[in-house]
């Protein structure tokens, strides 16, 4: 039988925690451990990195859903306990047709699709939160195209149809500036499309913020 990891002290937190206790706890982890902070890091690094981050992904999967988490909770103590982050993978691979049915409350899309294992898409888990944690950043942005759309169109609008037109087309073209601003994509997205160097720069200065100047 598979070892079953211990996902709690993955996640550094009792198993009295709250949801979003957990919540938190998946924030901090996954950026200290997301391979991709590690730009220059050898094939064997990565590799480890990786395990540790699937695995922590795997925790919050499975803790962030009261369901997922009593059944957990009842393997767990019923059979031989790992520490070791790659033993999720065995643990998933021999055990995922139990944590098959719900979702976890206020969870991402990311988590109905897994791998051949059933284990659930690491990235995809990890970037429900990371829009979470570059929100404010993101609203802080100043919206060029909005204000410029709202002048031009208020303009247009004034020549075709006087004071009506010019309300019309300010609202209009200010709607238009904002799609324009947003480019149409998720922050994730974005940031799945960048380049190692510019994805490890971002991540690092994301967890200075969230974990601290220990980092």
């Amino acid at each position: 039988m598979s070892q079953i990891p211990d996902y709690y002290k993955l996640l550094d937190i009792p198993k009295s925690a709250t949801q979003d206790e957990i919540r938190t706890a998946y924030k901090k982890e996954s950026l200290r451990t997301h391979p991709d902070r590690l730009a220059n890091a050898t094939p064997t690094e990565k590799k480890k990195a990786t395990e540790k981050f699937q695995a922590v992904a795997d925790a919050y999967y499975v803790l962030s859903d009261p369901e997922r988490r009593k059944e957990y909770d009842i393997l767990y103590t019923s059979n031989k306990r790992s520490t070791d982050p790659s033993s999720s993978s065995n643990f998933f691979s021999q055990f995922s047709n139990l944590f098959g049915g719900g979702g976890a409350a206020g969870t991402g899309a990311g988590f109905a699709q897994s791998n051949s294992n059933g284990q659930p898409d690491a990235e995809n888990v990890f970037a429900d939160v990371f829009e979470e944690l570059l929100r404010p950043e993101v609203e802080r942005r100043v919206p060029w195209w909005a204000y410029l759309g709202l002048v031009c169109g208020a303009g247009i609008g004034f020549i075709v149809a006087n004071f009506p037109g010019l309300m019309l087309g300010s609202v209009a073209g200010h709607r238009l500036g904002a799609i324009r601003d947003a480019k149409g994509k998720s922050v994730a997205a974005v940031f799945s499309q960048l380049g190692g160097n510019q994805k490890a720069e971002i991540l690092r200065a994301l967890a200075m913020k969230v974990l601290g100047s220990a980092l």
